[in-house]
């Protein structure tokens, strides 16, 4: 999953629907990154009205959450966890995503309706199930992507096509019916 402009022929067996979610989430977040990684630092520094910040902080924010939502569910992270102050390069901004992603979809495919994710924070102790948080992961992705490809549009780069259907045709899970 490492090269997400790669066609797979193969789905893998038994994966299951939620599982798919979290893959397509991977396969989007990482065709975005590849779509700004050839950006100068100007095109990263642009932004649009009704959007996060700049495509370059939006990548940052997104990339911290799904790490801190990782640590939320699990506990660990494969890295150091990143901080607003830390600004990594678009590349490593890549990697780390892909780690998290890879992670979250680990997570997705272990999940049960009785898992629950508990949490100590300044205001207290909660608790709240772990599906919860897991939909927030591919809301709060959703909504930032999008405001990446507002940004694309608004500065003249046409984004990338990261909807389910082009995720299902670069994996040729379309099958014709006969």
């Amino acid at each position: 999953m490492d090269n997400a402009n790669e066609p797979q022929s193969v789905w893998p067996e038994g994966e299951t629907a939620l599982v798919t979610l979290f893959r397509h989430n991977l396969w989007a977040n990482l065709g975005l990154i590849d779509a700004c990684a050839t950006l100068d630092e100007a095109q990263l520094a642009a932004t649009a009205v009704g959007t996060y910040g700049t495509i370059y902080d939006t990548l940052h924010h997104l990339v911290r959450a799904e790490q801190n939502y990782l640590f939320l569910l699990t506990g660990d992270s494969p890295v150091a966890r990143l901080s607003r102050e830390n600004k990594p390069d678009v590349a490593t901004l890549r990697e780390n995503a892909r780690l998290f992603g890879e992670g979250l979809m680990a997570v997705a495919a272990n999940a049960t309706p009785s898992m629950m994710v508990h949490s100590v924070e300044e205001d207290g102790r909660w608790a709240l199930p772990a599906g919860v948080v897991l939909t927030q992961v591919i809301n709060h992705a959703t909504e930032h992507r999008a405001h990446i490809m507002t940004i694309l549009t608004q500065i003249g780069i046409q984004p990338p096509e990261l909807d389910a259907w082009a995720f299902g045709d670069r994996y040729g899970t379309f099958t014709p019916n006969k």
